[in-house]
């Protein structure tokens, strides 16, 4: 049942998007942003919190990824609606926004159209996909279909990813164990993994693998 106001949590690092989008959605009688979050590791701690009805989470944060963030909350909040918000018209991003549970893919390029009929759809249990998305996401099935492909399992678990995130974002071992709750001898463990599972031998790579999967913005 959708709720009489949508209560919202709209995540992006830039404090003017945040100000423009909220500014459009609070103009609607039943959208309401309650909270905001400048990183992907703030908006998976706030959109926890009972009191959130959807998540707009931006595709390129800090430490941690709208996409990362929404794997984590789809897995321990399956009640929660959510759209991603991207500059990036990619069909790769799109199709990764959508197996990460999300309803929608909503491009900044065109919020002030789209935002709003995004949240109801979502609420209302319906997909978004911005004008030409279906295109793409036929264009592919049919092209995989003819090839006999699947889409390729991504290797790296979700704290993996995130980990790598915050090691192409030039953080320490320390730096990271502190974001995550860790310790630094499990840090070191798991990059070690990381390189051995992706056949990589040192920060750089690693750097470029996370500019290649979205993790972080070249």
């Amino acid at each position: 049942m959708v709720p009489l106001k949508t209560r919202i949590l709209l995540a992006d690092d830039h404090t003017i998007v945040r100000q423009g989008l909220r500014f459009i959605i609070d103009a609607e009688p039943d959208l309401e942003v309650v909270a905001e979050a400048s990183n992907g590791h703030e908006a998976l701690t706030r959109a926890m919190k009972g009191d959130i009805d959807l998540a707009i989470l931006d595709i390129a944060m800090p430490t941690m990824t709208g996409l990362q963030a929404a794997r984590e909350l789809a897995a321990r909040r399956p009640d929660l609606r959510m759209l991603i918000l991207s500059m990036h018209d990619d069909e790769g991003y799109l199709f990764e926004a959508l197996k990460a549970g999300t309803a929608g893919y909503v491009l900044k390029s065109v919020a002030d159209r789209d935002l709003v009929e995004a949240c109801r759809a979502a609420m209302r249990g319906e997909p978004f996909l911005y004008a030409g998305a279906e295109r793409a996401l036929v264009r592919d099935y049919v092209q995989r279909a003819r090839a006999g492909e699947t889409p390729p399992e991504e290797p790296l678990t979700p704290r993996e990813q995130q980990i790598v995130k915050l090691i192409a974002e030039s953080h320490t071992n320390r730096q990271i164990a502190e974001v995550l709750t860790i310790s630094e001898k499990t840090v070191e463990t798991h990059r070690a993994n990381i390189l051995e599972k992706l056949g990589m031998r040192d920060r750089v790579e690693l750097t470029r693998y996370a500019i290649r999967r979205g993790f972080v913005e070249p």
